[in-house]
């Protein structure tokens, strides 16, 4: 009888331990989006949840309420340098990205608080900028939810935003030219000037040209 019960307890842990070893694949995959932005960065961790039949805008995601801007975890964005979002500053770091859905327009939000998965987990008061998005229909429907950065230039970007045939986007920009100004401005102080490495940067039209030496005044 003991070997019997001895040999049911060695089967049990057998089986016990192929089950913690199992592994599917998640319904909701995660993304990791690493873009290279102005003289920095901009990283974003989000949840790709799919239609699979059902109906998105106004059902699986509700209209009038904050959602998480995906599945299962919170939705983060980090700038590892300051930003611009809807016309306010946006200083270095990590945030929360949330959005509430209508049908005419989004409400995105950046958000201090990293850990918002629910409606009830938010609390406007962690705001630090949010923005209204019109609602653009897109040509084709995605079937899985798709953030991704388009329209990208030395000084602005946008994230793009997709489900089902819905898009919205979100602005951001960065004062390039100001850090950029600010190194020529340094740099020119001292023995070896990039003058080459300057001017090609400010060839475009209407770039200040304050770097440039100033001519010396004699008096007579």
């Amino acid at each position: 009888m003991k070997k019997i019960a001895m040999a049911a307890l060695v089967l049990a842990f057998a089986v016990g331990v192929q089950a913690q070893a199992l592994r599917t694949p998640a319904p909701s995959t995660t993304q990791y989006i690493k873009q290279d932005f102005g003289l920095g960065t901009i990283e974003l961790s989000y949840s790709r949840p799919s239609a699979k039949g059902r109906v998105v805008m106004g059902d699986l995601v509700p209209y009038g309420k904050v959602w998480r801007t995906g599945a299962n975890q919170a939705t983060t964005i980090t700038f590892s340098d300051d930003v611009k979002i809807g016309g306010k500053d946006v200083k270095a770091g990590k945030y929360g990205l949330l959005s509430i859905p209508d049908a005419k327009e989004w409400t995105l939000i950046i958000t201090k608080d990293l850990n918002v998965t629910s409606p009830a987990a938010y609390n406007e008061a962690n705001d630090v900028v949010r923005v209204k998005a019109p609602v653009m229909m897109a040509n084709m429907k995605a079937e899985t939810f798709t953030m991704q950065f388009q329209a990208i230039t030395n000084n602005s970007c946008e994230l793009h935003l997709r489900w089902e045939s819905v898009m919205v986007a979100l602005p951001i920009s960065t004062d390039v030219d100001g850090k950029v100004m600010a190194q020529i401005n340094q740099i020119m102080t001292g023995d070896s000037k990039p003058y080459f490495a300057a001017a090609s940067y400010y060839y475009e039209p209407k770039k200040p040209w304050t770097w440039l030496p100033k001519p010396k005044t004699t008096t007579t």
